[in-house]
C-alpha cells in the first residue's frame, strides 16, 4: 500500500514529470478532481485502474477512498492540478493521513507559471530587469491575504509577479497591479 500525491502540471498530459507518470502507471487507484485535472492525465494509467473523481466528493468521501486504499492494499495516487505545493489544497488531506498514521509521498508538478513562460517564450527573470518572482493571488471569499501581502503592496517591489486564482476578480487585480507597475508593463493572461 502506498499513497502518492502527484502534481498534474498545467493540463497537458505530456507536461507531467517522469516520476509522476511512473506513479500513475503503477497505481491501483487514482483520485483526481475532474473539474480541475484533464482526463487526459489518466492515459498514464494502466488498464483496469480504479478512478475516483473527487470533484463531486466531500472531504469524508475522499477520506473513505484513503481508508479503502489501506483495506485493499492499493497504490493510490491523489492527482492534483498544477503543483501540490502551490495553491494545491493538500494540507487538509496530509493532516488526515498524518492523524491516521499513513505515510505518503509528494511528487511535484510542472507549475503553470513556468509553463506559461515557456509558451510565451519569455524568461521570468532578466538581468537588470527582474531578479525576483512573486507567486500570489488576489484576496477572495475563501481565505484572506496575510498582512503586507496584498497585490498592491507586492507590486511595489517591481518583481515578476505570477497571480493565481484571480480571474473572477480581474478588474480589482488590475487596479492593484497598477498601483506598483506602470501601464506599459507587459502582462499575459491565461
Amino acid at each position: 500500500m502506498k499513497i502518492t500525491f502527484v502534481g498534474a502540471g498545467p493540463g497537458a498530459a505530456d507536461l507531467i514529470t517522469v516520476r509522476g507518470a511512473r506513479a500513475l502507471a503503477e497505481a491501483d487507484a487514482v483520485m483526481y478532481a475532474g473539474s480541475l485535472v484533464s482526463v487526459g492525465m489518466l492515459t498514464h494509467c494502466r488498464d483496469g485502474v480504479t478512478v475516483f473523481d473527487s470533484s463531486a466528493m466531500d472531504s469524508e468521501a475522499q477520506r473513505e477512498v484513503y481508508r479503502r486504499a489501506v483495506r485493499e492494499d492499493w497504490n493510490l495516487v491523489r492527482l492534483h492540478s498544477g503543483d501540490p505545493a502551490i495553491y494545491g489544497a493538500v494540507l487538509e488531506q496530509m493532516r488526515f493521513l498524518d492523524e491516521e498514521g499513513l505515510g505518503y509521498e509528494v511528487i511535484p508538478g510542472v507549475s503553470s507559471f513556468t509553463a506559461a513562460a515557456a509558451a510565451l517564450k519569455v524568461p521570468l527573470t532578466q538581468a537588470g530587469a527582474a531578479q525576483t518572482i512573486i507567486i500570489t493571488r488576489s484576496a477572495g471569499r475563501a481565505s484572506p491575504i496575510a498582512a503586507g501581502q496584498s497585490i498592491a503592496e507586492l507590486a511595489g517591489h517591481g518583481a515578476t509577479m505570477c497571480v493565481f486564482l484571480s480571474g473572477a476578480l480581474l478588474a480589482d487585480t488590475v487596479a492593484e497591479l497598477l498601483r506598483g507597475y506602470g501601464e506599459k508593463t507587459p502582462v499575459a493572461l491565461g
